[in-house]
């Protein structure tokens, strides 16, 4: 199965770089402890960085590479990730230099026959392969829920790439050819005030492709719905995105 790697995030990279929550810490612990070197990691697709920049404190060096360059001109810097702009399939790394591939939120995206192939070439035997992906947030409010998932299914729906299915069903969809490993359960957090969440919606690929085709931000009508149940603006939330995490090791 091959898909071909698309850039989805150059128009929106100020609002991802902005308005991306984070991975949990114990997801990059529990990686790094499944791993039996700590010398290099390469984080594909990184985007604005937030996987990378945690990665970091469990490996001497991260390679941190994406196809989009103004989303890595937007990446949060931090010791030891070089950042680079890379096509998933031509990362630039040595042959069997690499300990942990990750690729959070952007398999999809990926002609996975060559993508595949390039990690094969630069891991190392017995090195590890970690992917994730979430949909769509909840919060403990089910009134301000539904509105999210009606914007996400109804008003930017039919914005969403094809490949966006994927993401749906939790990548059962994807071919994995490694050998799986047991991974525990992991959820990301976020407390957020109002004007976070709606920056986060402007930050989907879907909602950048609705305001160039439409030619306004469907955001705004969302939020008159939203404010009126989430109260102070300024406010926090908890905000809850469940991972499905595929992690695998190259025999």
């Amino acid at each position: 199965m091959t898909l071909r790697e698309k850039d989805h995030f150059s128009r929106v990279s100020h609002a991802y770089a902005e308005s991306r929550p984070r991975y949990p810490r114990e997801l990059f612990a529990w990686l790094a402890q499944v791993c039996s070197a700590h010398d290099l990691a390469w984080d594909c697709a990184t985007g604005n960085g937030q996987a990378a920049v945690d990665l970091a404190p469990f490996f001497k060096g991260v390679v941190a590479t994406d196809l989009s360059a103004e989303q890595i001109a937007r990446a949060i810097p931090a010791p030891g990730v070089t950042y680079r702009a890379a096509p998933a399939d031509a990362s630039g790394l040595d042959d069997a230099s690499v300990d942990l591939v990750t690729v959070a939120q952007a398999l999809h995206w990926f002609d996975l026959d060559r993508f595949y192939a390039e990690v094969r070439r630069v891991v190392k035997p017995g090195g590890i392969v970690a992917v994730w992906t979430y949909g769509i947030h909840t919060t403990a409010d089910a009134a301000i829920d539904a509105r999210g998932r009606h914007f996400y299914d109804a008003t930017v729906g039919p914005y969403w790439p094809p490949e966006r299915h994927h993401v749906e069903a939790g990548y059962s969809t994807l071919p994995f050819p490694f050998e799986l490993i047991a991974a525990p359960a992991f959820a990301m957090h976020a407390d957020w005030s109002f004007a976070q969440l709606l920056g986060y919606l402007r930050s989907w690929s879907a909602t950048g492709r609705f305001i160039r085709e439409q030619g306004y931000d469907p955001v705004v009508a969302l939020k008159e719905q939203i404010a009126p149940l989430w109260g102070v603006p300024s406010a926090t939330r908890r905000i809850t995105w469940p991972l499905t995490l595929l992690a695998g090791r190259l025999t």
